[in-house]
C-alpha cells in the first residue's frame, strides 16, 4: 500500500489521541488504541512518543528533511534511534503527535503498526548492499516482505506483533536466527530461515524451518509464518502470545507444522517476487581517508561513516546538519543499525571528512557506544532508567581511563521487554529490584556472555541482581583486572570466565 492510503486511519487516531489529553481516555485504554499508530503516551501521560517506520532502517534525503524539519518546528528535544532500527521523537504534544503522524505520510513514512499487535519494522543488515563481505544484498527481498506486511494490517488480527529480519552475513546484526522470522544468507545467494525466536521473558532461538531458500519465494514464508501464529499463537494470554511460545505448543511437530502450512501457502500461488538489485553509480573522487569510524565499502572509493551517539540519543539538531551536508551529496543515505548507532553511507572521501566533523560527538569506545533503551523515566512500562545508568557509566569510565576494548559494548534494558537486547550483549543488564537490609533498592539483573554472531549465538547466562550504586564500581573493578592483563574484554572472557563470577560475587551475593 502507498503511504497516502493509510490517511483515512489518521482520524480516529486523532479522534482518540484528543479524548485521551482531555481526560476521557485511560492510559491503558489509549495505550492498547495508539499503539497501533507507533505512538504511546509517555510516563505520567502528559506527552506521546512517536515510532517512525523505516524499513531496513533506511532514511533517504527526503526523509531526512523531514525528520529535521520536523523537530525545528515542534522543538521536539528528545530523539532515539531503536534496535528496531526506527526513530523514535518524544516530548510531543497532542497537537505535534496527530499533526507528525499524518506529515510523515507524504515522505513515505507510514507508523501504523509501529506498536501494537501488528508486523513491525523489517530489519535488514545495516550496511546491505555495500558491506564489503556479505553474502548479497539482502534489501531488495526485505523490501517486499516489509510491503507484504503492510497489506495485512487491515485484513490479519494477529496475536500480538510479529518482527521479521534479513541479515546479510554471519554478523547476524538483525538477529534473524532468533527473531519471530528471519531470513539468514547464504554464500550461495539464498536463504536458510528461522521461526519462532525472540527475546523478552522465555527467550528462544529461532528454529530452522527450511535451508537454501530463493529469495524469490520469501513471501511464502512469510504467509506460512502467519498461518502459524494465526493457527498456533495464544490469543487468550498476552503474556505466551508471541512466536517463540509457539515452540512449547507443539515442541518437535514445530518444523512439520511450519512445512504444512508452507505447503498451502504455496498451493494458493501468486507469491513470487523477482527483486531488482540497487545501483550505486556513484563517482568516487580519489580522496583516501583514514578512520576508525570510516568503512571502505565494495564500491571502489566510497565510504560509510559511522555514527554511535551515546544511548542512541543524538542531539535533534544534529538531524538537520546531517541534511543541509548531505543534500548536495549524490546517493547518499542514512541506514539506522541495530545497536542504535547510524551510518551514512555512499560518501566520497571528501564527503566521508565532511560527516566525520559532524558527527564528531560519536562514542569514542567499544564501551561508549553501549546499547540503553528509552527506560523507565519515559516508557510506561519501565522499571529503571536505563539511559541514566548508561550515561553515568560513560562518564565514570573516562575517568578510568582504560583502553579501548576493555570493556565492552554493554546492553542495558530498562525491564524484561528486552527493548536493549540486553540478553545478546557480552554483558547485559535488566532492570529490576534487589532488597538491601530489607530494603528495596533499584538494581539490574546482570548476564555475561551473550552473542548474536550466526553459529554462536546465545543468550547470556545470569550472574545475578546488582544494584544499581554498585554497578560502576563492580565494571571499575572488571576493568583493572583486565587492563593489568593487557587484554581486551573477549580474549580475556574466554579464559575467565570463573574469574568473572568470582569478581561478581560480592556484588551479587545476598
Amino acid at each position: 500500500m502507498q503511504a497516502m492510503e493509510w490517511k483515512k486511519d489518521y482520524e480516529e487516531f486523532e479522534k482518540v489521541t484528543r479524548q485521551f489529553y482531555a481526560g476521557e481516555v485511560t492510559v491503558p485504554q489509549y495505550k492498547g488504541f495508539s499503539g497501533g499508530f507507533g505512538s504511546y503516551a509517555q510516563r505520567g501521560g502528559r506527552a506521546s512518543m512517536l515510532r517512525l517506520r523505516l524499513p531496513g532502517g533506511r532514511v533517504n534525503l527526503d526523509k531526512l528533511g523531514f525528520v529535521a524539519e520536523s523537530i525545528a518546528k515542534y522543538r521536539i528535544d528528545k530523539v532515539h534511534l531503536t534496535t528496531c532500527q526506527t526513530i523514535q521523537l518524544h516530548d510531543l504534544s497532542a497537537d505535534a503527535v496527530c499533526e507528525l503522524a499524518v506529515a510523515a505520510l507524504e515522505h513515505g513514512i507510514v507508523t501504523r503498526g509501529g506498536g501494537g499487535d501488528f508486523p513491525r519494522n523489517v530489519m535488514v543488515s545495516p550496511l546491505s548492499g555495500v558491506e564489503k563481505g556479505e553474502y548479497f544484498d539482502v534489501s531488495p527481498y526485505a523490501d517486499a516482505v516489509g510491503e507484504y506486511l503492510m497489506g495485512l494490517i487491515k485484513t490479519v488480527k494477529l496475536p500480538r506483533k510479529l518482527k521479521v529480519g534479513f541479515s546479510n552475513s554471519p554478523a547476524n546484526q538483525t538477529h534473524a536466527t532468533f527473531r519471530d522470522l528471519g531470513f539468514a544468507a547464504r554464500e550461495d545467494g539464498t536463504f536458510d530461515v528461522y521461526s519462532a525466536g525472540g527475546l523478552g521473558n522465555n527467550p528462544k532461538m529461532g528454529v530452522l524451518v527450511a535451508e537454501a531458500v530463493p529469495g524469490s519465494q520469501v513471501l511464502y514464508y512469510v504467509k506460512a509464518m502467519v498461518k502459524m501464529f494465526t493457527t498456533y499463537g495464544n490469543y487468550e494470554n498476552r503474556a505466551k502470545a508471541r512466536t517463540r511460545y509457539m515452540q512449547d505448543v507443539l515442541g518437535d511437530k514445530y518444523v512439520e507444522a511450519f512445512t504444512e502450512k508452507l505447503a498451502e501457502a504455496m498451493e494458493e500461488g501468486k507469491l513470487d517476487i523477482q527483486a531488482e538489485p540497487r545501483v550505486i553509480a556513484k563517482e568516487a573522487d580519489g580522496v583516501q581517508i583514514e578512520n576508525k569510524r570510516v568503512i571502505p565499502q565494495k564500491q571502489k572509493g566510497l565510504y560509510a561513516v559511522e555514527y554511535h551517539p551515546i544511548g542512541g540519543c543524538p542531539a535533534p539538531e544534529k538531524f538537520g546538519e546531517l541534511y543541509e551536508a548531505m543534500k548536495d551529496m549524490e546517493q547518499t543515505e542514512i541506514r539506522i543499525a541495530p545497536d542504535e548507532r547510524l551510518f551514512v553511507i555512499n560518501l566520497t572521501g571528501a564527503e566521508a571528512q565532511k560527516i566525520l566533523e559532524i558527527t564528531g560527538d560519536s562514542a569514542g569506545t567499544v564501551f561508549e557506544s553501549s546499547v540503553a533503551c528509552i527506560g523507565a523515566s519515559i516508557c510506561q512500562v519501565g522499571v529503571r532508567d536505563s539511559q541514566k545508568l548508561l550515561a553515568d557509566l560513560v562518564t565514570a569510565s573516562r575517568e578510568w581511563g582504560y583502553e579501548d576494548g576493555v570493556l565492552p559494548q554493554i546492553h542495558i534494558s530498562g525491564c524484561p521487554s528486552s527493548c536493549g537486547t540486553h540478553q545478546i550483549g557480552r554483558i547485559g543488564f535488566r532492570g529490576g529490584m534487589k532488597k538491601v537490609d530489607g530494603k528495596p533498592q533499584p538494581a539490574f539483573v546482570m548476564t555475561v556472555n551473550g552473542r548474536d554472531e550466526e553459529g554462536r549465538e546465545r543468550f547470556g547466562e545470569q550472574i545475578g541482581t546488582i544494584t544499581e550504586a554498585d554497578i560502576p564500581a563492580f565494571l571499575k573493578e572488571l576493568g583493572k583486572e583486565i587492563a593489568d592483563a593487557g587484554m581486551q574484554f573477549d580474549e580475556w572472557y574466554e579464559e575467565h570466565a570463573e574469574r568473572f563470577k568470582e569478581l561478581a560475587e560480592p556484588y551479587v551475593g545476598a
